[in-house]
């Protein structure tokens, strides 16, 4: 494990995934991030990469060729290096190899680079468009779980989401891993969706037109929270297993494939094309209340 820390906030870290393994806020002593119980959900915060969601047939055409990609793409499943570290700072990356052309025909660089800043954590994506002469197709996106504290006597139904721009959130249902054209609309009062383990029987909830760039998780028992903020990102999930006590709220550029979708990646919706020998960046945070 590789630990960050400062007066405010302990985090750590696993190499494999590069991910975010622990959130602690050291005034209260509290991890914020969802423990990884694997009865439940055996994750904490991965990155999807070079694909969000799921692929009709787990599977897509470029130039011709088909290629097998499960579910989320392979970033999340492999070792990443420290390329830089300071006290406050830390940059893992990912580097094509012969093993990921097999399923993904393309040169690249992933860094994932988190930072801290008094109580803020902020965890931004840099994609490298390593070939010097073709594009690079790719999605991205966050799935960080965040704990619901039921130990100290507060159940899941204490706690709700508080979105800084939306009224009504429109979310697309999925189905078989795929996103289908049927919508289901929750009406909010004051901009807060009260959880509920049932909100996630059927799947996350994907939204395409959300408005807002800050969800917040409070409770209504006390005052500990966290404000999450994210920024050019078209798409968002919001997902939690059943009867898990977390709430995922995963900023995404990129989409599971719709249904009926050709199955060709250039044309998938939400793909990133980055021309090449560019880079592409976006970043994510989250502040301990």
């Amino acid at each position: 494990m590789i630990y960050l820390e400062n007066d405010f906030i302990k985090v750590a870290f696993s190499l494999k995934g590069a991910e975010l393994q622990e959130l602690v806020n050291k005034r209260n002593g509290e991890n914020y991030l969802w423990k990884g119980d694997a009865n439940f959900w055996g994750k904490f915060s991965p990155v999807l990469f070079p694909i969000v969601g799921g692929l009709k047939n787990n599977s897509y055409t470029y130039k011709g060729e088909n290629y097998q990609l499960g579910r989320h793409g392979f970033a999340r499943d492999k070792d990443f290096s420290i390329t830089e570290q300071s006290k406050d700072e830390i940059f893992f990356t990912f580097v094509d190899s012969p093993e990921s052309y097999a399923v993904f025909p393309f040169k690249f660089r992933l860094g994932i680079r988190y930072k801290l800043n008094a109580a803020n954590l902020e965890c931004r994506y840099e994609v490298l468009n390593t070939d010097e002469e073709n594009d690079l197709y790719f999605s991205i996106g966050g799935h960080p779980a965040f704990a619901i504290q039921t130990a100290t006597g507060l159940n899941y139904d204490d706690y709700f989401l508080q979105f800084n721009h939306d009224d009504v959130l429109t979310y697309h249902e999925i189905e078989n891993d795929l996103i289908s054209n049927r919508t289901q609309s929750i009406q909010l009062m004051g901009g807060r969706l009260d959880l509920r383990h049932d909100l996630f029987y059927k799947d996350a909830m994907v939204f395409k037109t959300l408005k807002s760039d800050t969800i917040s998780i409070r409770n209504t028992k006390n005052d500990h929270g966290l404000d999450f903020k994210f920024e050019r990102f078209p798409y968002f999930g919001i997902w939690a297993a059943k009867d898990a006590d977390f709430i995922c709220l995963e900023p995404w550029c990129g989409v599971a494939d719709v249904i009926g979708h050709n199955q060709e990646l250039t044309t998938k919706e939400g793909i990133v094309k980055l021309a090449p020998e560019e880079s592409f960046s976006r970043a994510w945070s989250v502040t301990l209340i």
